[in-house]
């Protein structure tokens, strides 16, 4: 993978002060990895979103913990609604 960026959501957005970054240092390797990350770097507000959200990876939502296969991983708040 030679770029990996993660977008944020609503308020995924909100909690990570940003829209979009590139991903600092090598791409996490599962999903995971990445929540890990992410609550790590953005705290309490970040996890309140992971807790309910999902993830959009290579057009697929995706909850489950495994590996990125993408370049680009969307964090999804939960949405009102069906």
């Amino acid at each position: 993978m030679a770029e990996f960026t993660v977008r944020y959501f609503a308020a995924a957005a909100d909690a990570a002060g940003r829209e979009e970054e590139s991903w600092p240092g090598a791409a996490p390797q599962s999903l995971d990895a990445l929540r890990a990350a992410l609550v790590e770097r953005f705290g309490a507000p970040m996890e309140r979103v992971l807790r309910t959200g999902s993830f959009l990876v290579d057009g697929a939502v995706r909850c489950d913990g495994g590996a990125i296969s993408g370049e680009r991983v969307d964090v999804l708040p939960a949405f009102a609604g069906g």
